[in-house]
């Protein structure tokens, strides 16, 4: 009898572990979606365009810059994400950010003609010391 009250209390703790580490996930996405915003925003150093069809001119970013922002597309497409995987005892979670703009990759990794303009890595600098707080934070007792 006593045993099955162990386990009950012992459940109920995993569960509300594991509901917290999902809220921390969330958090996480959260901070990788604000890094990405203050990285993808500002002006950069690259040549000087002139808008379509229009008297506007805007300043792309250089080789090596995160991409500049000319209409805000692929800034604004970003969306928190978070997968989890469950093998036996263990559940990892990682969150992330993802963009349905087909040409983000492009610019991440670049192209035969166009040098590459990171942000993965410039948002995981910006993020990184936020999550680490946030996931190491004390977690509640029950």
């Amino acid at each position: 009898m006593l045993q099955i009250g162990i386990q009950a209390a012992v459940s109920g703790i995993v569960r509300g572990i594991e509901r917290e580490v999902q809220s921390r996930a969330r958090r996480a996405a959260n901070e990788l979606r604000n890094a990405e915003l203050e990285v993808l925003r500002g002006q950069r150093s690259g040549r000087i365009y002139r808008v379509p069809y229009t008297r506007r001119r805007y300043q792309a970013s250089a080789p090596g810059e995160p991409p500049a922002s000319r209409t805000g597309t692929l800034r604004n497409s970003f969306r928190p994400r978070i997968e989890s995987e469950k093998s036996g005892n263990r559940t990892t979670i990682r969150p992330s950010i993802v963009s349905d703009v087909a040409y983000a990759e492009i610019l991440e990794d670049g192209s035969g003609k166009a040098a590459p303009r990171p942000m993965r890595e410039p948002v995981l600098q910006q993020a990184f010391p936020r999550i680490e707080a946030i996931f190491r934070e004390p977690y509640q007792k029950g």
